[in-house]
């Protein structure tokens, strides 16, 4: 049976109007779409924005025991917006359906993944007759995966499960903005403001009335010291926090020295499969995570679990299915306050399906620890694959202990993303010393 995976890594759920992103935005798009090749298995169609390395290519399905000769490899022609990403028009272009009916011709599709179930992948669901096997078809049919990543909606839903967030509302016009923000801050508090839809913390701003306060899961801190700089800044603002209006706005209470931690479920027609936890860490934005966190204390675990069950479960009586991560911020108080819903693959997917259950086995969950970095700078793919097996530092399938490269060379900054797998937080640190020494002197 096969499976048919499209790498549309960049969607306007994800982040926004897709136009208005920089080219190196939409570059690295590209290269986030080709991580899904970690979730391919033999026989399987992949449909990217361009074809992998074939270093990379090479050293993935190594790893996760794909023949590399079963898989058929499709890239649409460039559209609008050029070749990065797998925009709508892409997808919908009509010789490359063409080219996967033929690829398809005679094959089964079993099970359809996407990064993200927009309208343009149940479009090529429909058009290959696979609609059956795209999750929560005729909710996606709908728009619905929107709902899920709507931070907004999100706020609504929580309310409804009486799920814990942060003192907050959603905000349509500036002047509920201006009244909500400057309430937060007379009362002593910082603010965090959150487009509806974007990713990776880009899409939030964290707002104070003094100097001092630390970014995390925003790029910048803004100071505004009195009502009237909280005005201006809407003023000037304003198009960008609502994505040119067509977004509503999320205003929060802001806890400094919070940990984020979430929790990822398979959603599912009779309930959740809760796929693992973890610890996103933040630099301002996430630069990485760790799976399971190792100082999570059972009960804030357990509330993480609980309260993102009861998340899955108002998405799923409305038909949403396929994978959910309900994030949660753990404030010094010791409170867990759930943030957000991603309803998709996730930058955490890989590592919980992949490179734990498939590559290091599943009857290591409790007995090893992953530790993700983004931002490893290094002169080449191969290269860096060939310092980390001289270092002694390249992963061991028997002692299943070591490095994996997840991603490809970044072109824009030569940098790459790793993750330790180790027995222990200290062993993997260890490891982590050790990989940063490796290009430092070049």
């Amino acid at each position: 049976m096969t499976g048919l995976i499209v790498g549309n890594s960049r969607t306007a759920e994800m982040v926004g109007d897709l136009a208005a992103l920089t080219p190196e935005q939409r570059r690295q798009g590209g290269y986030a779409a080709q991580r899904v090749l970690w979730f391919a298995r033999d026989g399987d169609v992949v449909v990217l924005p361009w074809l992998p390395p074939e270093e990379y290519l090479g050293y993935v399905t190594t790893l996760t025991g794909t023949r590399v000769g079963s898989l058929a490899l499709v890239v649409p022609p460039p559209g609008r917006l050029g070749g990065d990403i797998l925009t709508p028009d892409r997808l919908a272009d009509e010789g490359f359906r063409d080219d996967l009916h033929a690829v398809l011709r005679g094959r089964a599709v079993a099970s359809v993944l996407a990064v993200y179930k927009d309208p343009s992948v149940v479009d090529l669901a429909q058009a290959v007759g696979a609609e059956a096997a795209l999750p929560g078809y005729r909710f996606s049919a709908q728009g619905g995966d929107a709902l899920v990543n709507s931070k907004a909606a999100f706020r609504a839903v929580a309310a409804g499960a009486a799920v814990a967030t942060a003192e907050g509302v959603v905000v349509t016009r500036s002047s509920e903005a201006q009244d909500a923000i400057t309430a937060l801050l007379e009362g002593g508090h910082s603010v965090i403001v959150k487009q509806e839809f974007q990713g990776g913390g880009f899409g939030n701003e964290i707002l104070s009335s003094t100097n001092g306060v630390a970014p995390a899961g925003a790029p910048r801190v803004v100071v505004l010291p009195e009502r009237q700089s909280v005005a201006r800044y809407l003023a000037r603002r304003w198009d960008w926090l609502t994505g040119g209006q067509a977004q509503r706005l999320v205003v929060e209470r802001y806890f400094p020295d919070s940990r984020t931690i979430y929790a990822e479920f398979v959603v599912t027609a009779s309930g959740a499969d809760l796929l693992g936890v973890g610890e996103i860490l933040m630099d301002p934005v996430a630069v990485g995570e760790i799976v399971p966190p190792p100082s999570l204390a059972s009960d804030v675990e357990g509330r993480l679990i609980a309260g993102g069950r009861q998340l899955c479960e108002s998405f799923r009586v409305l038909g949403y299915r396929g994978n959910l991560s309900a994030d949660a911020i753990l404030t010094p108080a010791g409170d867990v306050l759930f943030t957000e819903t991603n309803g998709r693959i996730t930058g955490s997917t890989h590592l919980h399906t992949v490179v734990r259950d498939r590559i290091i086995g599943a009857d290591y969950r409790k007995k090893r620890i992953i530790v993700e970095r983004a931002g490893w700078p290094v002169l080449s793919f191969s290269a860096a694959v060939a310092r980390l097996a001289a270092a002694g530092l390249g992963y061991d399938p028997v002692h299943r202990t070591g490095v994996m490269l997840t991603s490809d060379r970044m072109p824009d900054d030569g940098t790459l993303t790793y993750c330790v797998v180790a027995e222990d937080l200290e062993s993997a640190q260890d490891q982590e010393h050790r990989v940063a020494a490796l290009f430092a002197s070049d």
